[in-house]
């Protein structure tokens, strides 16, 4: 596998594995909640991302490998033929968009309800999610899941398995395993959701340990030139306290570095985090850097371009942005050029279905690309 760059800064072309991005910036995986009720993807979905076919790289929103991984309504899933169908319209799109795509694959754990799946959710232990969960019916409250055996642990990693060979089938180029934001790979990690005793819970060796043989089993399906992994250390989002965050990563890396996965995703990372210094260090591949822009509900104004390019200047080699994507289905060319942003409308257009806060977002005009100067190009690493 090689994973070398041509050249450095934000819109400079780079290789990953086969694939050969025209800039460094990625689309970061987004829930938009336009699947059908049985998680098909809709041919809305194919115009959205074809529309943002400039990034270097998509990473497609959040898709569950099973049924009962499914969190929210309207969901999209990887995990029937209808699945794959409806994810191929889309990757056509993309592709005939000049295109690249790669699949999150998200198993909700106790993120999930039984209105939504039609069944109890399972997690690691007992632990029942301190919020409210959105379903078709409004805000509900959650409910506890069930406990999952060494067969539920075996049978959901030969899942993910599955679903990443349908992806492949669905025609992306390989799959994102969502091991953040407080879902189930991330609730075996963290020590207030995983009370086991078993060998997936207890010492930080055993918490990572699901990860890992979900990581392998992934890559053992479609090859690890096609499998990226994505971690949030810290982030305490769908009520998760890791407890000893600095200890998890460390020995999450050791264990999936003899895989030899394509890239490692860190989402909300900062260049002056000293765990985020530490990971870059101990990671000998690609790092894609979602930068920490959570100070601000609105977009910044440059979109987050200063942002990825200290990410870039520190180590990164790829940066992920996903509001500003939302916004602006050109973002690439409007922060090469400096051209201003779309705004990021209200939050309720985010998720409620439809074009509105979707597909209807504006690209620039032909008479604004001739106006517009290219800006400079600044630096970023030299190799992978």
């Amino acid at each position: 596998m090689t994973n070398a760059p041509v050249n450095t800064g934000l819109f400079a072309p780079f290789r990953l594995s086969s694939l050969h991005l025209p800039n460094r910036l990625v689309m970061a995986p987004l829930t938009r909640n336009r699947a059908g009720a049985d998680g098909v993807p809709q041919p809305i979905m194919a115009t959205y991302y074809a529309q943002r076919a400039s990034a270097g790289l998509i990473i497609a929103e959040a898709a569950t490998p099973n049924a009962v991984g499914q969190t929210y309504p309207n969901i999209p899933a990887i995990h029937r033929p209808e699945h794959v169908t409806g994810w191929r319209q889309v990757t056509d799109a993309v592709h005939a968009a000049g295109g690249r795509m790669f699949l999150q694959l998200q198993h909700g754990g106790r993120v999930g309800h039984p209105d939504n799946s039609g069944l109890i959710p399972v997690a690691p232990s007992p632990v029942a999610l301190p919020e409210t969960i959105h379903t078709p019916a409004g805000r509900r409250p959650s409910v506890v899941p069930r406990e999952m055996t060494t067969g539920d642990i075996r049978t959901t990693v030969a899942d993910f398995a599955q679903a990443a060979r349908n992806a492949v089938a669905a025609g992306f180029a390989g799959v994102e395993v969502h091991a953040a934001n407080g879902l189930l790979l991330h609730q075996f990690m963290a020590r207030n959701t995983n009370h086991r005793t078993d060998a997936y819970g207890g010492p930080v060796a055993n918490r990572v340990r699901f990860v890992a043989e979900t990581a392998r089993a992934v890559a053992d399906a479609i090859g690890p030139e096609r499998v990226g992994l994505r971690i949030s250390p810290a982030n305490t989002v769908n009520g998760i306290d890791e407890g000893d965050t600095h200890r998890i990563y460390p020995a999450l890396l050791d264990a999936v570095a003899d895989i030899g996965l394509v890239y490692l995703h860190v989402e909300f990372a900062d260049p002056d985090d000293l765990l985020f210094r530490q990971l870059r260090g101990n990671w000998p591949g690609v790092l894609i850097a979602n930068p920490d822009l959570r100070r601000s509900r609105a977009l910044p104004a440059d979109g987050g371009r200063s942002a990825g390019e200290r990410l870039l200047a520190s180590g990164a080699d790829l940066i992920s942005l996903g509001r500003a994507f939302i916004a602006n289905p050109d973002l690439v060319e409007r922060l090469r050029t400096g051209a201003p942003l779309n705004p990021l409308r209200e939050q309720y257009s985010m998720y409620v279905g439809g074009e509105t806060g979707y597909t209807d977002y504006p690209a620039l005009s032909a008479a604004e690309h001739r106006e517009r100067p290219v800006l400079a190009v600044t630096g970023g690493r030299s190799s992978a």
